[in-house]
């Protein structure tokens, strides 16, 4: 089963991590690769995991991504951005053949697709063939057509109001 979570809206990521923890409750494991997220970047969640000692074969968060591209002081050349993405779809891949995750997430991947840092083709070409009975669960705003098309649920998080319209900086505990 493929599952979208696309829109402006704050809550795509939030909804694949509940997701995830619905799966833990049925005893079966996660994997969370993020596109865009560095490991630099520390949120509520990697805490969470590192504080409860989880462990990774039960769920797992990957941030394979360098960090914002092109916004917020970014000075990564955007080639470096590419790379990284295209290991995280390779890492993807190979997990999804190997692991016995249940529900694996693409975060970010839609805003990887929108970016350039991959073609909707190559997403499309890796995700193919993910098993009918497992899930997977694609992030992020600007998705493209063709991601909707193929997911057997897809809901659009739409913005209707939020902090930074005021120009607020992300909160601890609400954004990351």
């Amino acid at each position: 089963m493929i599952i979208l979570f696309t829109g402006n809206g704050k809550g795509k990521t939030t909804a694949a991590l509940g997701q995830a923890m619905r799966v833990l409750g049925h005893k079966k494991s996660a994997l969370i690769i993020q596109f865009i997220k560095s490991p630099d970047w520390q949120s509520g969640e990697d805490k969470f995991l590192k504080e409860f000692n989880i462990p990774k074969k039960l769920f797992e968060i990957r941030k394979m991504g360098l960090g914002f591209v092109g916004i917020m002081g970014d000075k990564i050349p955007f080639n470096k951005h590419k790379k990284a993405a295209k290991q995280a779809l390779k890492f993807f891949i190979k997990e999804k053949k190997n692991r016995k995750n249940f529900l694996i997430v693409l975060d970010e991947i839609n805003v990887a697709v929108s970016l350039g840092l991959l073609t909707v083709k190559e997403v499309i070409s890796a995700i193919k063939d993910f098993p009918e009975e497992k899930i997977l669960i694609l992030t992020g705003r600007y998705a493209p057509k063709e991601f909707i098309d193929i997911a057997d649920i897809a809901t659009e998080m739409k913005e209707l109001k939020h902090p930074f319209a005021n120009g607020k900086t992300g909160k601890v505990t609400v954004e990351f």
